[in-house]
């Protein structure tokens, strides 16, 4: 059984995104654990992630470990990531921080899409056999690259449960 999972985890990637692919939304189903591109209504491409590593429930605070849910947007990239790449999730919105300053919480931050650590992209897909990150959505490097050309800063994202 654990062998046809790593089986799994290390079957042929999917036919590349092409170069000129834009995307202008994408859709984080996390039971799933799925991010998908979409141009309109048509699926450009989707992938497989790891989450955090208490992916179930939105989150609460720092340090708890879980993906976000709600709607935000792509709002900054940083080539120089500690991480392959990353794209920065606008959360927590304006409304997420008022309602967790009602109860004097950290809402936490810097969550990201992004590849795998620096050093460690000959991992692959390999990662994907567990939620690993602090709260952020991982992929492969390869696939980052496809994400980071197909989307623009300001980009909207639905994380959804």
């Amino acid at each position: 059984m654990v062998t046809a999972f790593l089986l799994g985890a290390l079957s042929a990637e999917s036919v590349p995104l092409g170069s000129n692919a834009k995307a202008d939304r994408l859709i984080v189903v996390k039971h799933e654990r799925t991010l998908t591109l979409m141009s309109g209504s048509t699926v450009l491409k989707s992938y497989k992630v790891s989450l955090g590593s208490e992916p179930v429930g939105p989150k609460q605070r720092q340090g708890d470990h879980k993906t976000p849910e709600g709607s935000y947007s792509l709002d900054r990239r940083n080539p120089r990531s500690r991480f392959y790449r990353s794209l920065h999730i606008s959360y927590p919105t304006p409304e997420q921080r008022t309602e967790f300053s009602k109860t004097k919480t950290d809402p936490g931050g810097d969550i990201m899409i992004h590849g795998l650590p620096n050093g460690f992209g000959w991992l692959g897909s390999l990662h994907r056999t567990l939620d690993w990150t602090d709260g952020c959505i991982a992929v492969t490097d390869q696939e980052m690259d496809e994400i980071w050309r197909a989307v623009d800063d300001g980009t909207p994202i639905e994380i959804r449960p």
